[in-house]
């Protein structure tokens, strides 16, 4: 399709913006893929120049995570190896399942998220005294889980990475934020390799539309390392709050 300045202006900036959030809290799809149906991309255009973008915004972000040593790479990695393997799951069951079941599962996940979120302070962890075969069992499940959410359903993936990270394994909310990025990071990875392959990425809006991801990203990474749980705590309750309008609007 035709690039215009008009789709530079509408994507970029939220580009950006989206790799702000994302870098905190999670939950970037739920601004930057919206701009991309404005611009008047196709769904499956829209989806795979996302990931582009998103890929790039999430491995700068994981970069300054982990540089600043805010990556449990135990849990991170067992994680992804779940959450590759049950995306695919997650998107085959889609197609199987009326939207409506997915946005009433999404519905009850959201209220349970906010609680947790708004608790704050320090979890102890349900597995900080399990062996370490144990604690990768578990990361494996939360990576199934989650991955198969990311499948299912998408937005708010990183938001709960995050939130089941600081209560099963006691991160502290930075910790927890930055060992999302590489689950995040590898599924994003996935993604775009199918979607490269069937033609479905537009690369000359998705790498300017990194860049700007990428910009967002860095402020947003560095920020959250410099400030600290409160800034998360914040973010990720914004997001669910935004997540619980896209559900109910989608459901009219």
């Amino acid at each position: 399709m035709p690039l215009t300045a008009d789709i530079f202006w509408i994507v970029c900036p939220l580009a950006f913006l989206a790799g702000f959030v994302d870098s905190i809290a999670g939950g970037g799809g739920l601004i930057s893929l919206p701009a991309y149906y404005v611009a008047k991309l196709p769904p499956a255009l829209a989806a795979g120049t996302n990931k582009l973008a998103a890929a790039m915004g999430t491995s700068l972000a994981t970069v300054n995570y982990g540089l600043a040593k805010k990556i449990d790479y135990q849990v991170g990695l067992f994680a992804t190896t779940g959450a590759l393997v049950c995306s695919a799951l997650g998107a085959e069951t889609l197609k199987r399942l009326p939207m409506d079941t997915v946005r009433w599962v999404v519905l009850v996940c959201i209220p349970v998220a906010a609680v947790f979120t708004l608790r704050g302070g320090q979890s102890k962890g349900i597995a900080i005294t399990w062996g370490r075969a144990r604690q990768r069992c578990l990361a494996v499940i939360i990576g199934c889980v989650i991955g198969f959410y990311d499948g299912l359903v998408g937005p708010g993936t990183g938001t709960f990475l995050i939130l089941l990270f600081m209560y099963a394994f006691g991160h502290e909310a930075v910790m927890a934020s930055g060992t999302a990025k590489i689950v995040n990071l590898a599924s994003n990875v996935s993604a775009l390799a199918s979607l490269l392959s069937t033609g479905d990425v537009l690369i000359l809006l998705g790498l300017p539309a990194g860049l700007c991801s990428m910009a967002g990203a860095f402020l947003g990474s560095r920020l959250t390392i410099r400030k600290g749980a409160q800034t998360i705590r914040i973010v990720m309750f914004l997001v669910l709050c935004l997540l619980l309008v896209k559900v109910l609007a989608d459901m009219r």
